[in-house]
């Protein structure tokens, strides 16, 4: 008996699509049949972005978003649901990160981070929570996904990183909060906690002397791939996941537990 995952006729709101994660995130689930809204502050990215998807046979949208401002949540929500219809599936994947030690964080350090990584976070899933909700009241046979990117920040302290680990232990409190709540109206939320993840973001710091002291610290010695997080993607974005709803996925190659 085979198997096989198939998001056709789904639509997925991926934020923070403009680079990295977010960016490879839009494209899996683009090639495995869903109609990808592609949001972020940077258009000219997602635009290009989208050029890719549709070059490879999906179908792609983009949307302006900045998730530190209310309106544009909104805004942005909206606007997805009229380009594409509606959001079956939330990727929450929009996030900063300031390296400093804590005595040293400024308020607008602290705004910076948590304006994202927590508020943002939160007022996007609610925002689509809503909507999702409503459907689920007219129709109890919908099913829905919300999966928010927390970090193995979030799991243990970084040192320089005392802020960021904070935003995203937030979340994923809030990822928990989120399932016991909203799980009753058809909608699973879980979180990923990704480890040390090689992006066009930091590929030049573990180039360096100090980003190659650090690989040697991790379990494997070796730094993750933005692909290494396909699979578990598809299966908390797929409805067969029935059972899993205030999940916390630490995909760290094993350095949770050294």
């Amino acid at each position: 008996m085979g198997i096989e995952v198939n998001f056709e006729g789904k639509v997925a709101l991926i934020t923070g699509a403009s680079s990295g994660l977010g960016a490879r995130f839009a494209k899996v689930l683009a090639m495995a049949g869903a109609q990808v809204v592609l949001a972020a502050r940077r258009m000219d990215r997602l635009k290009e972005l989208r050029a890719e998807i549709e070059a490879e046979g999906g179908a792609a949208h983009v949307v302006a978003l900045d998730v530190t401002d209310y309106a544009s949540i909104k805004a942005a929500v909206a606007h997805a649901e009229t380009e594409a219809g509606p959001i079956d599936i939330l990727v929450n994947n929009a996030g900063v990160s300031s390296s400093q030690r804590l005595i040293d964080v400024t308020p607008e350090d602290y705004a910076y981070v948590m304006d994202t990584n927590q508020r943002g976070a939160f007022f996007v899933a609610q925002e689509v929570a809503r909507r999702m909700i409503l459907r689920y009241k007219g129709d109890p046979r919908k099913q829905h996904r919300i999966i928010n990117i927390a970090s193995l920040a979030a799991l243990r302290v970084v040192p320089q990183l005392g802020l960021y680990c904070m935003s995203k232990a937030a979340v994923v409190h809030m990822t928990k909060s989120m399932a016991l709540e909203w799980g009753q109206f058809g909608i699973n939320v879980n979180a990923i906690c990704p480890g040390y993840i090689g992006t066009e973001i930091n590929l030049d710091y573990f180039d360096s002397e100090q980003g190659r002291q650090l690989l040697a610290t991790l379990p494997r010695r070796r730094l993750g791939k933005p692909e290494d997080l396909d699979g578990l993607l598809l299966l908390l974005a797929a409805e067969e996941s029935h059972l899993l709803n205030g999940t916390i996925v630490n995909a760290d190659d094993g350095l949770g537990v050294a």
